[in-house]
């Protein structure tokens, strides 16, 4: 394939990555900008390897390409719920990509061709290995804090001089870099670089551990955003310009993406990263204070929902994990029939990431008109006949606007306590990722029904069938 052939193919696949990122802006071109990525990256691979300098070994190649069908086809099949965690997983295969391919351009340039590490190609190799086995090791550990393996620990671990150990142990791997940009080539070179591998290794596991499950989700954007800085340090060494823009749009989406969830969790970059604010704080009760939850049946429920005019419907982590979306759809069609106005209030964090609770509505087939936004949705709260709460937990807490010691307070969060009536379907008393309880549950006008969500809609939905047939 001539140069000319190469540069169209790399430019034809810019142009589908830049595509493939706007329609997945909108959950109606979304499956379009899958494919969108997908062809752009089988048209950078062909580019790539029909090129004159790949004359060698092309079966390692082919046997490379068979072991990432083998892996990514059943990673392919993971529940929604465990999208997140398999997202860290793609990100920690990202960054080991990016940090073998650094550290084997640099052996190979050390013993056959020295003067090609330049001043400006070990800064890029350095930013590459550093960025890349660090996205390693702290998407490993994000996977498995928001996967439950028991010997990661899912709440914050923390200790003293923590943040001075995390930043002294940053500034010595810059200081070693920058020695060895300024002398690449010595008897003790190979020493320091392999110091820096595992010092990147080190800090990608200290900076994960003190950040607890309700920041996971965050920490993944970021780490995604390293992912692509890390391409575009090995497009520099590699001197490709597709790897450099792909790896741009990449950095850039995951830097954006979490700047989206931190004002929606009023989280700033600190405090997600050097604060552990995802820390589980227990609850207090005040002396001789006991809340009682009000609980009410699915009958009692349906028999208050058929009176309403606006219902709006709360989805949260519940109704993914109970693959309760169906089921909703089933109760918006019962609701519809009887020119009941139905909403769906969607927060930009509810479930385990953003859009989580948009996708899954999607595949019930309810109308994206229906969807609302947080802040469209809150000013006609208190206009609201019923809220019904699926699953959602902190992003309804009330706690958030007043508690100035809760750790989530000042988060926005959706005003279901605005609304005259609020049922709250919950699988058990226990509190959400933040760990403390949601004022939410004891409110005057709040009644719970307890039980998977799926149940729980089913008999809903039962019961407004047999009403409406009578």
């Amino acid at each position: 394939m001539n140069s000319m052939v190469t540069q169209f193919s790399y430019v034809l696949a810019t142009a589908l990555f830049i595509f493939s990122l706007h329609w997945m802006n909108d959950p109606k071109s979304a499956r379009r900008g899958v494919f969108s990525g997908v062809a752009a990256m089988v048209i950078a691979i062909i580019a790539t390897w029909a090129q004159p300098a790949i004359i060698i070994h092309h079966e390692w190649i082919v046997i490379a390409i068979v072991l990432g069908f083998m892996v990514g086809v059943p990673l392919s099949r993971v529940p929604l719920t465990a999208v997140p965690q398999r997202t860290a997983l793609s990100h920690a295969f990202g960054g080991l990509a990016a940090g073998l391919v650094g550290t084997a351009e640099y052996f190979l340039w050390l013993s056959d061709a020295q003067e090609n590490l330049t001043t400006f190609r070990m800064t890029a190799i350095i930013a590459e290995i550093v960025l890349g086995y660090l996205t390693f090791t702290g998407s490993i550990m994000a996977a498995g804090k928001l996967q439950g393996i028991k010997w990661i620990p899912q709440r914050p671990v923390t200790y003293p001089m923590q943040n001075v150990t995390n930043i002294g142990l940053l500034l010595l791997v810059l200081t070693l870099g920058i020695v060895l940009v300024m002398n690449p080539v010595n008897a003790w070179s190979s020493t320091v670089f392999l110091a820096i591998i595992v010092l990147a290794l080190l800090f990608g596991v200290l900076f994960i551990i003190p950040i607890g499950g309700a920041d996971m989700p965050t920490v993944i954007s970021i780490l995604n955003a390293y992912a692509g800085l890390s391409a575009v340090a090995m497009g520099f060494v590699l001197d490709n310009k597709l790897l450099i823009t792909a790896g741009a749009l990449d950095g850039s989406s995951g830097l954006i993406l979490s700047i989206i969830m931190c004002k929606a969790m009023n989280r700033s970059f600190v405090n997600v990263l050097f604060g552990a604010f995802g820390q589980v704080q227990e609850t207090q009760e005040t002396e001789g204070e006991h809340k009682v939850y009000k609980s009410e049946t699915p009958e009692g429920a349906a028999q208050i929902l058929e009176q309403a005019n606006l219902v709006v419907i709360i989805p949260g982590y519940g109704m993914a994990v109970s693959q309760a979306q169906h089921k909703v759809r089933d109760l918006y069609e019962q609701l519809k029939k009887r020119g009941i106005t139905v909403k769906f209030a969607i927060h930009p964090v509810a479930g385990r990431m953003p859009g989580h609770m948009n996708v899954l509505l999607a595949e019930a087939d309810i109308p994206y008109t229906d969807l609302v936004e947080m802040d469209e949705i809150n000013p006609d709260m208190p206009q609201c006949d019923v809220a019904l709460v699926l699953g959602a937990n902190d992003v309804v807490n009330p706690a958030a606007r007043y508690s100035k010691s809760s750790p989530i307070y000042g988060m926005p969060i959706i005003d279901a306590d605005k609304a005259k009536t609020v049922f709250a379907v919950k699988r058990s008393k226990n509190p959400g990722f933040a760990g403390i309880e949601n004022e939410l549950y004891f409110s005057d006008k709040t009644w719970m029904l307890f039980g998977d969500a799926k149940a729980v809609l089913n008999e809903l939905v039962k019961h407004l069938s047999s009403d409406n047939g009578m």
